[in-house]
Parts: C-alpha cells; sequence; structure tokens
C-alpha cells in the first residue's frame, strides 16, 4: 500500500499571522518575479532556493522542503559523511519556515526580487537543533531560564576588491586602492575613500535602510580597500545575528552591482590587517543593563568577563572557524592572541568600551568576519552567563599594549581549537549534543582537506 505524504506540515508558533504579513507585502509589490529563500548553514554558507514571485504565499502557508542534510555540509558544499546526516539517513527533508520580520525587497536586484530567511523545523514544527539560529535561540531561552536577556550589535569589516573578468581567485586580489604606488597605503578612517565609492557606500546605506537592517557607521578601515559597517543594537540576540548574515548578503550583492568584489574572508594579506567580526553585548534583567547597576554593574561586568576568559580557549572555534580564520590571529594585527582583557583598548580579545554607565559593555573582539553569526554569539552568551551565575571576580585588566603582556595565548592552530572544543562538556552544554557533533566533524574534514593541498610555497622550495 503506498502512503501519501501529509497535506500540510505542523507550523511553528511564531508563523501564525503569516496571512497578514503575505496580503500587505502582495499589495505594496504586486509585480514581484523572484522570491529567494535563504537559510544559513553551519559555516555560515548561504543556502537556499530562487522561487517565482507567486510561490510568496506557498512558502508561507506550507513551508519549503530542504534537506536537513544542509547542515552537515563542508565550507565548499561537499557532504562530510561523518555527521551521519546524508545518505545513510535516506537524506530526508526538513521543512523550512520563513523568519518573522525578514521579507523584504532585494533592491539591488535588477528585476522585482524579495527574500526571506528561513529556519529549520521537523515535520512536526520542532525546533533542528543543528541549525545554528535555533542553537541560539536555545542559548536565549536559557538565559531567560535565570531572568536575563542580552542586546548586542555586529561591527564587521571586509575589502572591496576589482572583480576578476575571468572568476579566478587563486592569485592575489586586487584593493579598489592602488598599493604599489610610493608608500604602503594605510589611511585609516579616510573621508576621500568613502568618497572615492560614495556610489557604493550610499547604495549600501540606502539598501539597509530598505531591508530594514540597521546598519550605522560606515568606515574606511586599516588597510586598502578595507572597510567596516556597524549595527545598531538589537534587543534580542537573534535578530542581531540576523541581522549580520543579512548584512553580508546585502554588501556582496551591491559589490556585485558595481563591478566589485566584496569578501569578509578572515585574512586574504599577510601584510595587511584581517577582517573581524566584533560583537557588543550587554546583559538585562527586569531592571534593565545589569552592568549599569550603582551598587553591582561593575562587579557583574567582571563576572561575565571572568566568564568568557575561561570558557575562551573551549569557544575558540566558534569564533574562528575557518583554516584562513587562524591566519589573522597574529600579533600587532589588532587581531587579539592572548585571552585577556581591558578598558578601551583594541589589543586584547575583551574590551570594555569607554562610555556612559548605562551603556556599559562588553566588546568581544575574536571572531573573524566569516564566522557563523549564531554560532559566535551563542559561545559569547554561554561564557558570559557562566560567569554571572558563578560571581568571580577576573583578573586585573591589560594596560598598554596586549601583544606584549603575558598571558594565555589563544591558540593559532586550527587542530588545536578542534580538540579543545571537542573535548569539552561545557561547549556540549553551549551548542547541544548533535550541533556540537556536526561541527567538530565538519571542522575535521576542513582540516583534513587543507593539509592534504601542496603549497607553491612548498614546490619553490623544495622541487
Amino acid at each position: 500500500m503506498l502512503h501519501t505524504r501529509r497535506a500540510a506540515w505542523s507550523r511553528p508558533a511564531s508563523c501564525e499571522n503569516w496571512e497578514e504579513v503575505v496580503r500587505r507585502f502582495e499589495e505594496r509589490h504586486g509585480d514581484l518575479d523572484t522570491l529567494e529563500v535563504i537559510l544559513p548553514d553551519s559555516n555560515g554558507v548561504l543556502r537556499g532556493k530562487w522561487l517565482p514571485g507567486s510561490a510568496l504565499r506557498k512558502v508561507f502557508e506550507n513551508g519549503v522542503a530542504l534537506p536537513f542534510s544542509l547542515f552537515g555540509l563542508d565550507v565548499w558544499g561537499r557532504e562530510v559523511e561523518e555527521t551521519g546526516m546524508h545518505i545513510e539517513t535516506g537524506d530526508k527533508d526538513g521543512v523550512c519556515w520563513p523568519v518573522p520580520g525578514t521579507l523584504n525587497l532585494v533592491p539591488w536586484m535588477d528585476r522585482p526580487t524579495a527574500q526571506v530567511l528561513l529556519s529549520m523545523h521537523d515535520r512536526d514544527g520542532k525546533a533542528f537543533l543543528c541549525d545554528p539560529r535555533h542553537v541560539l535561540a536555545r542559548m536565549r531561552d536559557r538565559l531567560a531560564e535565570h531572568g536575563l536577556s542580552a542586546t548586542a550589535a555586529f561591527e564587521l569589516e571586509f575589502y572591496l576588491f576589482e572583480d576578476q573578468d575571468d572568476g579566478d581567485w587563486s592569485g592575489a586580489p586586487t584593493p579598489v586602492f592602488a598599493t604599489h604606488l610610493g608608500p604602503a597605503r594605510q589611511n585609516m578612517y579616510a573621508l576621500s575613500d568613502l568618497e572615492a565609492l560614495m556610489g557604493v557606500v550610499d547604495e549600501l546605506r540606502r539598501s539597509a535602510d530598505a531591508q530594514g537592517i540597521p546598519a550605522d557607521a560606515a568606515v574606511s578601515e586599516a588597510a586598502p580597500g578595507q572597510f567596516e559597517l556597524n549595527l545598531h543594537y538589537r534587543r534580542d540576540p537573534l535578530l542581531a545575528a540576523d541581522d549580520a548574515v543579512l548584512l553580508r548578503r546585502l554588501v556582496a550583492g551591491v559589490a556585485r552591482k558595481h563591478n566589485l568584489k566584496a569578501s569578509f574572508m578572515a585574512k586574504p594579506f599577510v601584510e595587511w590587517p584581517g577582517n573581524g567580526m566584533h560583537v557588543h553585548v550587554s546583559m538585562e534583567d527586569g531592571s534593565g543593563n545589569i552592568f549599569a547597576d550603582p551598587e553591582q554593574g561593575e562587579a557583574r561586568l567582571g563576572h561575565a568577563i571572568k566568564g568568557l576568559l575561561d570558557t575562551m580557549q573551549e569557544a575558540h572555534l566558534l569564533f574562528v572557524s575557518t583554516f584562513n580564520g587562524f591566519r589573522r590571529m597574529q600579533p600587532g594585527s589588532y587581531a587579539p592572541t592572548s585571552i585577556c582583557w581591558g578598558h578601551d583598548n583594541r589589543s586584547v580579545a575583551l574590551r570594555v568600551p569607554a562610555g556612559t554607565p548605562e551603556s556599559a559593555r562588553i566588546e568581544h573582539r575574536i571572531a573573524g568576519a566569516d564566522a557563523n553569526p549564531y554560532l559566535v554569539l551563542t559561545g559569547v552568551l554561554a561564557g558570559m552567563l557562566q560567569g554571572v551565575l558563578g560571581k568571580v571576580a577576573p583578573p586585573p585588566p591589560v594596560e598598554g599594549n596586549a601583544y606584549e603582556k603575558t598571558a594565555p595565548h589563544l591558540t593559532p592552530w586550527m587542530d588545536e581549537a578542534i580538540d579543545a572544543f571537542s573535548a569539552s562538556r561545557r561547549m556540549v552544554d553551549a551548542v547541544g549534543t548533535d550541533m556540537h557533533k556536526v561541527l567538530t566533524d565538519i571542522k575535521r574534514h576542513e582540516l583534513f582537506a587543507f593539509g592534504r593541498e601542496i603549497s607553491s610555497l612548498e614546490r619553490q622550495t623544495y622541487l
């Protein structure tokens, strides 16, 4: 006897008001040509589909079927058999539902296009806990169990390169500003660099406004063709991570429209600074920012810092998750290399920015711009929660150049970061058993792939 597939899957509670959302969108955008559905995978790589615009209502009514195994792919999109998520399971589909508030037009596309972010569930509407967005949601819920919430905002650095006509990026890319004329160019915070790319910068701002992405300052950074975009604070860590994911999509799309290549690669050049993803985080209870309390705020801030320091080595793989990302961890590069903290100090891993007591927060400076924002923020909140509950004071803050101080070092080696993460019961607790295994398997697989490659330097040296 043949069994037919169920006519409808169980919809999560967050999608219950979908009809009004779709009706309003259709009223404003009746000429929709294409719908882009986006699912960030374990690496933060965006998977999904392009659907006809007429599919909008169907996506919200029935969800989108995509295989669970998308979360078991490596950074090249290849199946990692060790995860046990592929053909041995029948490679079953889950159902992906739209994330509320993420249906927006894609203003940089030539044809009328909309996009919506997805999250993965099973057919009963339960969250699939190898989806990094659900991993972060789980951590948010854990904070709530202790009467706490988090406010967060990301800062993202990226390079703009001249596009390659042949699409071959095997050689060194060419930044939008020349590096071969005169002294080495740095030109940090130069308004002239923003003005030279005014068309791109203006379109980035307008596109962010159109999509409801709370982008703030645009800055010319410390290398030729390097820029930074800051995001406003969100009182929900999930929204903050959504903003970071969608901003990377936006930057890449706008750059492509202007015949440029935007790259969030952590370390494109040996001689120039890498791209970081800093995250600013505070914690709240029913009375507001717990770090701003006149009597206990400073102590609580110290407790959160202590928790982050204690878990930093084990959580390192969440913050630096690519082989290239570990090349960024170099002394003197503004990427932190030691487990330390300080006040208004950009050479430390955990910076307490100057400001009013009401704005007291921690700037976590370790993550590369190519890391998964959901997993980065999960690791940060796990450390902060451990510290706030443990109520242990941190060591003294670092004064001056942290690269010259004696402090435990963050490993610059991917294998050591994988081993520390793999052996950590605290990381199992932070990300969940399933995500812990999948991420460990994927990263070991990627490291092995890089280890099998023979570099041009090896051939030049030994051939």
